[in-house]
């Protein structure tokens, strides 16, 4: 059985290696030897070096074009997987990641596995462990045949490889396999300064529901987020009552969260909220009511007021600071 892992690494609009990847190539440490697959525009020696220093024990570069949508990535990864021979592939479950492991799974005739919060291995193969039915069951999922093709649901592994020395990089040579793709005209950046982390791929994340009550109160959730260092997320009804916009919603329809810690203030605890959720560490939950959902899945409740609790809490850790 190989023991190579072949790991698709994405690259951001400005040709950086995304945040994904040092999760990406830890998880596929723990089953194997982290094979990792760069795509380049050009000379982008920092996305290797990026590569390198987030473990990876080998280090594939494909040249592609950043204008092209999905074909061409498809075709990276089918030339990789040709000269890897890997035991399963991880892409980031992300937008373009989701796309172009359905196009390639279908293309080698390989299994698929979606969304996974866990990737094992046992004698027979990988294994890759999946929250289902809005977070109700956790569930395993195998190949009866030929590698799997595993999409990794980002913040699901935090822990970061260690770099190994002499890491060979080798250059792939791709055929185009001429399949229609879409192209990218243009790219306009959204200018959102903050010191804030992405929500979908931050170690902690701070969460207000109904319970703040307004827009306003909404402010208490940022305070604590920046003081500890997390990004902001919220539920739907919170999102539906215009406290915050609609990309800061967690849950199953929203977006799906893996911190080390999750902090929900003010927040029920739908199942469709604790769907896109519950594989966080930790999770802390304030709420007025004693029998909230949430309660159930945290591992510290405070039934309080958030309005009384929240400020002392941040008072603590600007105190501990100083």
């Amino acid at each position: 059985m190989t023991d190579s892992i072949l790991v698709l690494l994405e690259t951001t609009p400005a040709g950086a290696l995304a945040n994904s990847a040092a999760g990406m190539i830890s998880a596929a440490r723990t089953i194997g030897t982290a094979v990792a697959l760069v795509v380049v525009d050009g000379e982008r020696t920092a996305v290797v070096d990026g590569a390198v220093a987030a473990g990876a024990e080998r280090v594939l570069v494909a040249a592609g074009d950043p204008t092209a949508l999905t074909g061409p990535v498809v075709d990276v990864l089918d030339a990789a997987f040709e000269r890897v021979s890997p035991a399963a592939v991880l892409i980031p479950h992300t937008v373009d990641g989701r796309d172009a492991a359905g196009r390639f799974a279908v293309r080698r005739r390989l299994p698929l596995a979606m969304d996974a919060v866990g990737i094992e291995r046992d004698e027979k193969g990988v294994l890759a462990r999946h929250s289902v039915f809005g977070g109700a069951f956790d569930v395993t999922s195998a190949s009866t045949f030929g590698a799997l093709v595993v999409t990794v649901r980002p913040g699901a592994f935090d822990a970061r490889a260690a770099a190994v020395p002499q890491v060979p990089v080798e250059t792939l040579d791709v055929a185009a396999s001429g399949a229609p793709a879409a192209t990218v005209d243009q790219i306009e950046p959204a200018d959102a300064p903050s010191a804030r982390p992405e929500l979908r791929s931050a170690a902690a994340v701070v969460s207000g529901g109904r319970g703040l009550g307004s827009a306003e109160g909404f402010a208490l959730v940022e305070q604590l987020a920046d003081a500890l260092g997390a990004a902001v997320g919220a539920s739907r009804a919170a999102v539906d009552a215009g406290y915050v916009a609609a990309a800061a919603q967690v849950g199953q329809t929203g977006v799906s969260v893996s911190p080390r810690l999750y902090v929900a203030l003010g927040i029920s605890g739908a199942i469709q909220h604790r769907a896109g959720m519950q594989t966080a560490q930790t999770i802390i939950a304030v709420n007025t009511d004693p029998e909230a959902p949430i309660f159930a899945i945290a591992d510290l409740g405070i039934v309080g007021d958030v309005f009384a609790v929240v400020p002392q809490a941040i008072a603590a850790l600007e105190a501990r600071r100083s």
